[in-house]
């Protein structure tokens, strides 16, 4: 479900920062838990990442950590993606911090919590999305 704008824009309009996103599903096994702190810069036209924190997540292999990473940044793009034909997306993505629990964090829970940045960037940047109008009869 992507923010839908009737004139031309790009995002982000300007820089935000510390954007949080934190996605926790526990109902059932699995469980899933991500938590991000992410920037997000004005750049050229597309989308870049880097990562601030390279200290990598202790009893954690680095492998798995850029498992996290990459999958974050997917979510972010399938997101981006989502948006209004006539927002033009030129941003780096920085990743700052995560957070993961030992079992309930992988990566879908990144991707998730990839495309919640995006939302919470986007009400940041614009302001929460028009409610739909429902006809009273």
């Amino acid at each position: 479900m992507g923010h839908m704008t009737t004139e031309p824009r790009t995002f982000p309009p300007r820089p935000l920062r510390d954007v949080k996103a934190t996605y926790a599903r526990q109902a059932s096994c699995p469980s899933f838990f991500a938590q991000v702190v992410v920037d997000f810069e004005p750049w050229e036209e597309g989308v870049e990442f880097e990562v601030a924190d390279t200290r990598g997540v202790p009893g954690w292999p680095p492998e798995w950590v850029s498992e996290l990473h990459e999958a974050f940044g997917s979510g972010v793009r399938e997101e981006l993606a989502e948006l209004d034909p006539g927002t033009t997306v030129a941003v780096t993505v920085v990743l700052r911090s995560i957070k993961v629990h030992e079992v309930d964090s992988n990566a879908l829970a990144f991707r998730q919590a990839g495309r919640l940045a995006v939302r919470n960037a986007l009400v940041e940047a614009y302001g929460p999305p028009p409610r739909p109008r429902r006809d009273r009869a």
